[in-house]
């Protein structure tokens, strides 16, 4: 069995040699020093109790004490006093001792009390100790199982999200390509707006919702009768009524899919206007935000220069400068001048 190890440090040699007797008599491991600074020196957290005598040479009791708070052992100490010297026994336990002994020492059982009294101290606060390292490092472990669950399950929703938009993507396309004269149209659209985000500096997060909203656009077209959007001579009112939907319907569409929330409203309004005459809901510029703006510029360029069954293609010329006559009307000026400069720079340096 091991045995609770025990430091006594005191300079009287009688003194200090009859108390490591009486410890050693009672089955403790003893070792004793003459002053404070061997004490300081030698102490570990193997030792389970400290007694420590007031006046000594050099390092009294006192700094003794406080240079082994500095430590942070958490070791029970207990001070020797000399009769009439309680004011010390006072300033001692101020000082954080755990209790005091005074000598000489005539109560055996008194004083073996007050040593297992401080052991049981001792190992409670190993105890704590052990029990918060454990705690510690139970809550790492769960920690870290949370954040890899936490991990795994952003990357489910981030590939959920992704096969739910290539799934969109992939009816929309499939209806484009019914038509020879809609066939690429969100490509298009989606790269110039793409485009324009990155010229204009937007976060990584504005860029993948931009880029969602560019080519989710025209998806309520899924649901519109396509010889309305099809016809090759001028809509009736009713036809027209249906065409003028497709941004709310397209809103519908995607409405329960909570990480699409904002690109829903970019799809409502895509065919609004800064004059607040557009459709569906004549909003004007200042309930209209910059990625709606972009994306209006996107696709106004491409119908322009695309061949429609209804009307003629116009060339990159014509539709900059329709562009800019509509500034301020239906466009946003800045967002033509970078579209204008990112065509030019195309023109410049086809691939």
């Amino acid at each position: 069995m091991t045995r609770n190890k025990i430091i006594i440090a005191d300079d009287d040699n009688l003194v200090r040699e009859a108390v490591r007797q009486i410890l050693d008599m009672f089955g403790y491991d003893v070792t004793a020093f003459d002053n404070g600074q061997s004490v300081v020196d030698h102490v570990d957290d193997s030792f389970d109790v400290i007694i420590l005598d007031i006046n000594m040479p050099g390092m009294d009791g006192f700094e003794t004490l406080k240079a082994l708070n500095d430590r942070k052992l958490e070791i029970p100490v207990l001070f020797l006093t000399g009769a009439g010297s309680m004011e010390y026994a006072i300033k001692a336990l101020g000082l954080g001792a755990y209790d005091f002994i005074t000598k000489p020492i005539d109560d055996l059982e008194l004083f073996e009390a007050t040593i297992k009294r401080a052991i049981e101290k001792r190992r409670y606060v190993l105890m704590e100790h052990a029990y918060t390292s454990n705690l510690e490092i139970k809550v790492q472990e769960k920690t870290k199982e949370l954040e890899e669950n936490n991990r795994l399950l952003e990357e489910y929703s981030k590939n959920l999200e992704i096969a739910t938009v290539n799934i969109i993507l992939s009816l929309q396309t499939a209806l484009e390509e019914k038509d020879i004269y809609t066939a690429g149209h969100t490509n298009r659209v989606t790269e110039y707006a793409v485009m324009i985000g990155q010229d204009m500096g937007l976060s990584e997060d504005e860029m993948k919702v931009l880029e969602r909203a560019a080519q989710l656009h025209d998806i309520g077209k899924l649901v519109i009768d396509n010889s309305a959007i099809g016809k090759a001579g001028p809509l009736s009112l009713e036809e027209w009524g249906l065409v003028r939907k497709h941004p709310e319907v397209g809103k519908n569409i995607i409405s329960h899919l909570g990480f699409l929330g904002r690109e829903g409203e970019i799809i409502e309004n895509h065919h609004e206007r800064l004059d607040g005459k557009g459709y569906p809901s004549k909003r004007n510029g200042s309930d209209l935000d910059l990625l709606t703006k972009i994306i209006t510029v996107a696709d106004s360029f491409d119908a322009m220069t695309s061949k429609r069954c209804y009307k003629e293609n116009r060339t990159k010329r014509d539709a900059i400068e329709e562009m800019r006559n509509c500034v301020g009307s239906q466009f946003d000026e800045k967002i033509v001048n970078v579209f204008v400069s990112i065509l030019e720079t195309m023109e410049e340096h086809p691939e």
